[in-house]
């Protein structure tokens, strides 16, 4: 039997009143809090796609993205026609979200996550980089001489998503360690595909343009010192900035990094100051109980300064991130799938040199990439592996850290045109697809059963057991 620990904070119950249309979500709302539910419709989606693709509905499906969409201010054309279609608005638009996502992940990662301890980083960075050269090198190789060079890119990219759920469905059996250092390796490799988007899938540069989104990132940097706190200053500056990138031949999808690395970590309201407000207020309130007279306007002025501290007891970082990552796990990054995996599927092009260089970046070039630069780490005494993980459970690792879908597809639609995009496309799917069964099954066989593993966690570590000198 559990017994309380007055030490220990509980999960707090629901104590609001449930409404109508809550009893109605609850089971989609408990559907999105696991962790492979992401994953899981990303895959569907996916699926979908192919299908689609492949089937009597291929034209019709094909004209949906190429619909025109325009957006014009006094006859001054916002969007124009390069960026018109829905396609370019799921890719340059809802896909800056992603990246801002992206963007709020890494400030967390630096500020307060694994990044932020050398030490602790050394390992996941060591194996992101690794598992960045070598498929970019791989791919190379495999296409020397050959058109399609400059998708080197593409197998770059590990999926976050998928990732996370494949590790979700191995259950407990996944070391706690294991996860942090694939996750922080996720971020990492993230990082580096921003980058390689920003210096080398860029063209026709606009100085000008960039200078308007220079002056929006500075504004928006002020506005961070000065402590303006409404959300809509910045969703307009933060608009400004998006246009001005797709102006000036940087793909707008930077711009959602740069203003999540922007985006305060700390609260507002610290911990103690919410405490003694969240204390006066109570004693107000306990007041103006005793009263009748004009109780309720000083009612209305407790409980907005209490709104207030409560939102503000949240870091905006953290408030962003909780609130926009549903939006994007469960509805961009689909929406995203289902616009660009609809590939059709042909022996030419599963025989296409850059679909073969594609895979076998992903498949090989991640585990080789990872494992040796991890192991270089651990040899120079940079770095050490997380508790309960060997060298064989890396190699699943890095193998499932061959799924690139999701970047892979983004970057290959920067890269490549007509029929090697869709060589790149194929490419990521079957690098994907096989990467994600190589590691699964990997992991299975290596990491530890389930009652071994629970043994593990609660045995105490060789340091611990040895006597302090």
């Amino acid at each position: 039997m559990k017994t309380h620990d007055p030490q220990r904070p509980s999960a707090l119950p629901n104590v609001l009143p449930e409404t109508p249309v809550g009893r109605w979500t609850r089971p989609f709302v408990r559907f999105m809090q696991i962790e492979s539910a992401g994953g899981l419709i990303l895959l569907v989606c996916t699926v979908a796609a192919l299908v689609l693709a492949n089937s009597p509905w291929s034209a019709v499906y094909a004209q949906v993205w190429e619909t025109k969409i325009s957006f014009t201010i006094g006859g001054w054309p916002l969007i124009d026609a390069k960026h018109g279609t829905l396609l370019h608005l799921i890719n340059d638009g809802l896909m800056t979200v992603f990246f801002f996502v992206v963007g709020l992940e890494i400030k967390h990662e630096l500020v307060a996550g694994e990044l932020r301890d050398r030490r602790k980083a050394a390992l996941p960075i060591a194996a992101a980089l690794g598992g960045m050269i070598f498929p970019a090198v791989i791919y190379l190789l495999f296409l020397s001489g050959q058109d399609g060079q400059a998708g080197w890119g593409i197998p770059v990219a590990t999926d976050i998503a998928f990732v996370v759920g494949f590790l979700a469905m191995l259950g407990s059996r996944v070391p706690f360690g294991l996860k942090i250092m694939l996750l922080t390796l996720a971020i990492a490799d993230d990082i580096g595909a921003v980058l390689v988007i920003a210096f080398f899938y860029s063209t026709d540069i606009s100085f000008p343009a960039l200078g308007f989104a220079a002056a929006g990132i500075g504004l928006t940097y002020f506005f961070n010192g000065i402590g303006v706190r409404r959300m809509v200053v910045y969703v307009v500056v933060g608009a400004g900035i998006w246009l001005a990138f797709l102006k000036s031949g940087v793909h707008p999808t930077i711009a959602g990094v740069l203003l999540g690395l922007l985006t305060p970590a700390s609260a507002w309201v610290g911990d103690r100051r919410l405490t003694d407000i969240l204390t006066d207020v109570l004693q107000r309130l306990h007041l103006l109980s005793s009263f009748s007279d004009e109780s309720g306007k000083h009612r209305h002025q407790a409980l907005g300064l209490l709104a207030t501290s409560a939102r503000e007891g949240i870091s905006p970082l953290e408030r962003l991130e909780i609130g926009l990552q549903p939006w994007v796990a469960f509805l961009i990054i689909p929406l995203f799938a289902l616009a660009n995996a609809g590939v059709g599927v042909e022996i030419a092009s599963l025989q296409s040199p850059v679909a073969l260089a594609v895979a076998a970046g992903l498949v090989l070039g991640k585990p080789i990439g990872i494992l040796l630069f991890s192991w270089v780490a651990v040899k120079l005494g940079l770095a050490r592996l997380p508790s309960g993980v060997n060298w064989k459970i890396m190699l699943g690792s890095g193998c499932l850290a061959g799924i690139g879908f999701t970047m892979s597809i983004f970057i290959a639609g920067l890269a490549l045109e007509r029929n090697l995009l869709d060589a790149g496309k194929i490419g990521t799917l079957i690098g994907s697809a096989l990467s994600a069964g190589t590691g699964c099954v990997l992991l299975l066989l290596f990491l530890p059963r389930r009652r071994q593993a629970a043994v593990a966690l609660d045995a105490p570590t060789r340091q611990e057991r040895q006597p302090e000198n």
